[in-house]
């Protein structure tokens, strides 16, 4: 289990525990304001990934010593978590309300309206968190001739998931002052700053999943296709067996992989079931 099962979900998935997508989280001032300031300062976020590029190149000796300082301190601001489509299912659960909003991360680095990024309440209509985003100069958050905020069915939600998993994409719940998680993003390493700066970069914003992926050697036919979608580089290929492997040491346990399988021979399994990849996080 995550640090944050521990600390936020007593021992259990802490994204799948309703209260920490409660209305009551946002009645703090604090925390609205972060909300706010999060999506209208689109200069802040290309400024953080300048610093992390010149974090990269420091001596050994200070990334060790700054970069666990700064992930503790963005551990409580605004950190995420990797998940399969069938933990995305079970917050479909309980969650009453989807929204769709662009992405600040492809509008940082594309310049461009992408609507990847899922707000999701247990209020009708997006509860208190439709309302902090809709205060917000909406000029900069959808662009001209765009239709703001779009509300969806979990239906049609988790039907875009799985699109996006045969694109490639990864799937990611957002704490907004941690233990409050306020969005779902489905994120590649091309685009999204959270991404660049934890695989890229060295400095994790997101935990691993609570899972691994493992090969059935018996099932796996060697086309590759898993390889082309994987995000982290974890997946290899033996010319001699002609089959592919998962390296867990680099494994996210997104489930990606599995998706992009014609042959069923990917599965995920629970990360404290694999010994070498049972405390990386």
């Amino acid at each position: 289990m995550c640090e944050f099962c521990h600390k936020h979900g007593e021992g259990k998935k802490w994204y799948l525990r309703a209260e920490n997508y409660s209305e009551d989280l946002l009645s703090d001032l604090k925390r609205r304001k972060f909300i706010a300031d999060f999506f209208s300062r689109a200069e802040y976020h290309p400024e953080g990934q300048t610093k992390l590029t010149k974090l990269r190149t420091m001596p050994g000796f200070v990334r060790s010593v700054l970069v666990p300082y700064l992930v503790g301190r963005q551990k409580k601001v605004h950190f995420g978590q990797v998940l399969p489509i069938e933990d995305l299912e079970g917050i479909f659960g309980f969650v009453t309300s989807v929204i769709r909003l662009p992405c600040i991360c492809r509008h940082v680095n594309l310049g461009t309206e992408q609507r990847f990024c899922y707000g999701v309440s247990l209020m009708p209509q997006g509860g208190e968190m439709r309302k902090i985003i809709e205060e917000i100069d909406m000029d900069y958050l959808t662009g001209p001739n765009t239709s703001g905020l779009e509300d969806l069915t979990k239906e049609e939600a988790l039907e875009n998931f799985r699109q996006y998993e045969k694109e490639g994409l990864c799937h990611s719940v957002w704490t907004f002052l941690a233990p409050f998680i306020g969005g779902i993003c489905n994120c590649d390493r091309s685009d999204c700053l959270a991404m660049q700066a934890t695989v890229t970069n060295g400095f994790p914003v997101m935990f691993r999943a609570e899972y691994v992926a493992e090969v059935d050697p018996e099932l796996c036919n060697g086309c590759r296709q898993c390889m082309r979608v994987c995000q982290f580089g974890a997946i290899g290929y033996s010319a001699a067996n002609e089959k592919v492997f998962i390296d867990h040491l680099r494994c996210y346990g997104c489930g990606i992989c599995r998706a992009s399988c014609t042959k069923d021979a990917i599965q995920l399994h629970d990360r404290a079931s694999v010994p070498v990849a049972a405390n990386l996080w």
